[in-house]
This record gives structure tokens, sequence and C-alpha cells, in this order.
């Protein structure tokens, strides 16, 4: 594992999305921060910056997850369970000219944050 910041540093870096508008504030602490070399390898691939997702993850912009699991996030919040993110790693726009199958197959980085909040790491799927 890597890791990208000290736990007490404070993103100001906003990425700005439907679910997490440039308004959002932080909903929750990150704790110490990691990245398998896998996904940072891919992050680097795609010209994603890791810090983009953290804060997208942070201000409670799930990614890419279904209704019922973003619905657990929302809920784990407040109860001090898991979070877990994905990201796809293509522009939008060839995203949504994807077939569903496609879209599966696509690069993709999983953001989980532990019940304690102590630690967010970034990982690929085979690294989970």
């Amino acid at each position: 594992m890597c890791d990208l910041l000290k736990p007490e540093t404070k993103f100001k870096t906003k990425r700005c999305t439907s679910a997490a508008p440039c308004n959002s504030e932080p909903r929750f602490r990150l704790g110490r921060t990691v990245a398998t070399p896998a996904a940072l390898a891919l992050l680097e691939k795609h010209g994603v910056s890791p810090s983009a997702l953290l804060a997208r993850h942070q201000c409670g912009d799930w990614g890419d997850v279904g209704a019922d699991d973003a619905r657990s996030n929302d809920e784990a919040l407040k109860l001090g369970n898991r979070l877990l993110s994905v990201y796809r790693l293509l522009d939008p726009t060839v995203l949504q000219s994807m077939t569903s199958e496609e879209r599966r197959r696509s690069p993709k980085v999983y953001v989980i944050t532990e019940r304690d909040f102590s630690v967010t790491t970034l990982l690929l799927p085979s690294d989970y």
C-alpha cells in the first residue's frame, strides 16, 4: 500500500457532480488514505487524480454503485459501517454509448472507507 495523504489533511479539491455538487462539504473523515500500486497505475494511465476520487467519495458521491448500495452507504454513515464507492475511469459520454457488458468491463477503481473511519483505500476490484 502507498500512503496518499496524512490523516489530518483536508481536501480543498472538489469535483462537481449531481450527487456531490460544488457546495458539498465532506460528510465524514477519510482517516489514513492509502492505495494499491495497481490502482495508482490505472489512475495515472487514465489521467485521474486520486484526490478527485477521494473528494467525491468524502462528499457522498458514491460513483457507479447501484441504488441499493447508495442507500446502504447513506445508512452506513448513520450507523458507522464501511463505505464503498465505485468510479469508472472513462469519460461519461463514452460510458453512455457503451453496452451494459462493455460498461461492466470498463476500468474502475473502488474507494473503501473502514467502519471506524481510520483508513480509506483506493484499490482495483482484483485487489479486493
